[in-house]
This record gives C-alpha cells, sequence and structure tokens, in this order.
C-alpha cells in the first residue's frame, strides 16, 4: 500500500534512487551516469536538507516510490544553495571539462542554472516531481502536487513554477492539465506556471 508523508533525511538515499531511475524522460536513468548520486545532490538533495517542509514523498513496502520537492522562494532558496549546498561538492567534484553527462551535471553544481528573472519574479516559488512507475498513472502525481500546494499556501505562497525537459511530452501534458502554463522557454526546456490562489 502506498501513502504520501512528508519528507526526512532517512529518505535521502530512496529520493535519489527515484531521481536516478526518472532521469531519462521519466525513464530509468541509470546507465547514463557514471556516478549515481549526482543528480540526487543537483534535483534532490538540497530540498530534502534546505526546505524540508516542502518536501513529501510516496512510501511503499518497497521503499521511497516517488517524491515532489519544492521551494517557497526560488531566490532565497539558490542563496541558500550558493551558501551551504554547492560549496561542499564543488570541492568534492572540481570541474573536469569533459563531455559527459556526469561532466554535466559537475559543471551544474559549480555553475547552476537559474529560472529567469520574468519567471521566478512572476511565480516566485518552484517544484520537482517524479514518481517510478508502479505509482504512476494511480493519482499520486496530482495529490502530491496538491499536498505541496497546500504547504506553500498556508506560508502565504502565490504562485509556483517549473521547468521541464522539452522532450518530455507525457509530464508538459500532465502539467497543463492540472492548470499550469507555459511561461518562458529555455535552451532545451519549457517553464510553467501556475497560480495558487
Amino acid at each position: 500500500m502506498s501513502y504520501i508523508r512528508p519528507a526526512g533525511l532517512q529518505d535521502l538515499p530512496g529520493a535519489y534512487r527515484v531521481c536516478l531511475q526518472t532521469a531519462d524522460a521519466g525513464a530509468d536513468g541509470s546507465v547514463l551516469y557514471e556516478n549515481p548520486d549526482l543528480l540526487g545532490h543537483v534535483y534532490v538533495g538540497p530540498y530534502l536538507v534546505g526546505q524540508p517542509d516542502f518536501a513529501f514523498v510516496i512510501a511503499d513496502n518497497h521503499g521511497v516510490a516517488g517524491y515532489v520537492l519544492g521551494a517557497a522562494d526560488t531566490r532565497r532558496f539558490e542563496a541558500w544553495q550558493e551558501r551551504d549546498w554547492w560549496p561542499s561538492l564543488r570541492e568534492q567534484y572540481p570541474l573536469t571539462g569533459g563531455a559527459t553527462l556526469d561532466d554535466e551535471l559537475i559543471s551544474h553544481l559549480h555553475s547552476p542554472v537559474h529560472s529567469p528573472d520574468a519567471v521566478a519574479e512572476r511565480y516566485p516559488a518552484h517544484l520537482h516531481i517524479d514518481l517510478l512507475p508502479r505509482v504512476q498513472g494511480t493519482g499520486f502525481g496530482r495529490t502530491m502536487l496538491e499536498t505541496l500546494f497546500d504547504a506553500l499556501r498556508a506560508r502565504g505562497v502565490h504562485s509556483i513554477h517549473l521547468d521541464v525537459g522539452e522532450d518530455n511530452h507525457n509530464a508538459i501534458a500532465f502539467y497543463r492539465h492540472l492548470g499550469f502554463v507555459e511561461v518562458a522557454r529555455g535552451t532545451d526546456s519549457v517553464y510553467l506556471g501556475k497560480e495558487l490562489s
């Protein structure tokens, strides 16, 4: 039986695993990365550590099956990452100049991609959500997002954004169905925003 609960630090290994196993436009990306932790260092760890009030997981008897992670104020969160999250990772993973996917993630540790100003100003919160296949299509995605939205509304947050790979058509359709609209384009991604009020 699956259920949603607040995430804790004990969920880091399971959430990192979910991140990796959904990294290929929603499919398992395990074979694409030599270091299985790098994705989690970028997309999971800082949220569980730095924004625990907005981190939720789906758990079942096999472990963590999905998560939704949010930051209430994107610019404030980015400043926290710069001060408290990235420095030790930059020391552990020096720039290589290589061209593998691992090298790209290491470059991200040193030069993080920030949401465009126009997006972060109008939609200050942001989120990441990933679900393993065993809980996809069950309604948990919508329920997890509503759980996050409720937590953000309780803190007075009025709008939220996310970015998704432009080739991840299923995810884009899912977000549009939930009321997200396109607000900007990145190099190979689409920024979607939603009013929470």
